[in-house]
């Protein structure tokens, strides 16, 4: 095994403020290899909300009070981080959403549906997340469109050759495409397809839920049109995500009716309110948008080319560890080509009871098809475990993961 560098025996981030890391699971300490599903949260953004909740919760925007007026501040304060975050042009380029679902939903519906008609092509790629396909076959159904797909090679990249010649070929009006696969950890060379899908006249849309909170996103710099992502893989809470959209496209209709989202209603037309609100209907979350922007603070704090590099030492050094796991099959490009993600199959044990057994000794990976169940058909498997890594994850955690997986060998009797 080859000497680590300091920076890589060591988690980036203070593990003191992630309380949870403190815990045992069958008396065995916790190693948290989870965070692609969801990531922990440091004591900073729990105290954040907590402090809100106690201090000065109200609903925000209609309350001509303090307690509504301190709400409403902390509220679009934490857009304004996130703007910031990921360089929008202006704060009003940000709408909350519930998560990365949600937001691509918002965009197929609203965008897809005005826009859309028969025989127009959507262009998607087969690493896609459930996220990012479900949505456009359902406005395809509704609309008469048609769903293309780049297809990923045998290592695990997309195919750009293939690329270029759908986007000639099929003439797309939208390209939906991930900026990191949740499974194989992919990095697809996102700002030049987005030039070439604009060549051709195309929109496109970034899924960022595994980007984002990974590494530096700037949307100009990429010069896409839509971007989405979650709070809670980011070190914020559940129940909080973000569509950013260039706002040349504030013409796009509601996607949600309610209240906060209008400008008049009579009882038989309504006019809109201004961007952002006229997409966020309803009650939103008000606690968890306060700790999406305490999770920013945290991350920026840290700064991103940093979490970038943290995880890709980590990932190289994964890589280099399960290679000396015999029968084990990792699947994905190179580390220098994928985020801190490594998703793997030992044998013919299947990935629910490597996971049970990893389990056993603290280790907790994800098992399955990762919502991604296209890309498993690629590849001819059902399901694989899944590793991933964030700013409090150590080299000594993953020497506990090969540990754990030969343990399984021994059990399986490989």
């Amino acid at each position: 095994m080859k000497t680590l560098e300091p920076s890589m025996l060591a988690a980036l981030a203070p593990r003191e403020d992630f309380p949870i890391l403190a815990r045992e699971v069958h008396g065995k300490p916790l190693v948290y290899l989870d965070s692609a599903a969801s990531a922990q949260k440091p004591r900073q953004v729990l105290e954040a909300m907590e402090n809100f909740q106690r201090t000065s919760y109200a609903n925000i925007h209609r309350g001509a009070y303090t307690l509504s007026e301190e709400a409403t501040a902390a509220y679009e304060g934490a857009r304004k981080k996130v703007a910031r975050f990921i360089n929008a042009r202006n704060v009003r380029e940000v709408v909350w959403t519930r998560n990365t679902t949600e937001s691509i939903n918002l965009v197929a519906n609203s965008w897809g549906g005005a826009n859309l008609k028969v025989g127009d092509v959507v262009l998607l790629s087969e690493i896609e997340h459930h996220s990012n396909i479900v949505p456009w076959q359902l406005i395809a159904a509704r609309t008469g469109a048609r769903l293309a797909y780049i297809p990923v090679t045998d290592g695990g990249e997309l195919d750009q050759e293939a690329y270029a010649r759908l986007l000639e070929t099929e003439r797309p009006k939208l390209v939906a495409v991930t900026q990191m696969s949740n499974v194989l950890g992919t990095l697809p060379p996102v700002r030049e397809m987005i030039a070439q899908a604009h060549a051709v006249g195309a929109l496109v849309l970034l899924d960022g839920a595994q980007s984002v909170p990974h590494l530096p996103v700037d949307v100009r710099a990429l010069d896409c049109d839509f971007l989405a992502f979650s709070g809670h893989k980011m070190l914020g809470p559940s129940g909080i995500g973000v569509l950013w959209a260039r706002r040349e496209l504030e013409a796009m209709p509601p996607f949600l009716g309610g209240g906060d989202m209008i400008r008049e209603v009579s009882l038989h037309s309504s006019t809109w309110n201004d961007l952002p609100w006229k997409f966020e209907a309803g009650t939103p979350a008000i606690t968890e948008a306060v700790g999406l922007g305490a999770a920013v603070d945290y991350l920026s704090a840290l700064g991103m080319e940093q979490v970038h590099a943290h995880e890709q030492a980590l990932t190289a050094y994964a890589l280099e560890r399960l290679a000396a796991v015999p029968d084990l099959t990792v699947y994905g490009p190179p580390a220098e080509r994928r985020g801190g993600v490594c998703s793997f199959t030992l044998g013919d044990i299947h990935a629910h009871d490597l996971a049970t057994i990893l389990d056993n000794a603290g280790v907790a990976v994800r098992a399955g098809h990762h919502c991604a169940q296209p890309l498993m058909e690629r590849y001819h498997i059902p399901a694989t475990a899944r590793a991933s890594f964030y700013v409090y994850t150590t080299a000594a955690e993953i020497d506990a993961l090969a540990e754990g997986l030969m343990q399984a060998r021994e059990i399986f009797a490989l």
